[in-house]
């Protein structure tokens, strides 16, 4: 590997995760990509995290919600991290 795009070269048709802003967390298969890291996945599970706090008690409520989605565009300017499958020797 010689530049950072390159290892998301190796990951097309395989499934990645994805970490965005605003507590979202994408898992899918990478069909394409582009330069500002704009991708188009299939086969999405996306995870949205809210923390909102107990006005009575003051303590933080975690939830957590799930959806699936057949196929998905994703803007770059969102993107925080893309994992790369593991890969076993």
């Amino acid at each position: 590997m010689e530049e950072p795009l390159d290892l998301i070269k190796l990951s097309l048709s395989e499934r990645v995760y994805i970490k965005c802003r605003n507590s979202r967390e994408l898992r899918g298969t990478l069909h394409a990509y582009d330069q500002h890291l704009n991708m188009v996945l299939s086969q999405v599970e996306e995870t949205i995290t809210s923390v909102e706090e107990d006005e009575e008690t003051g303590e933080e409520i975690v939830s957590k919600r799930t959806r699936n989605v057949g196929m998905l565009f994703v803007r770059g300017d969102i993107v925080v991290l893309v994992s790369p499958p593991l890969r076993t020797s």
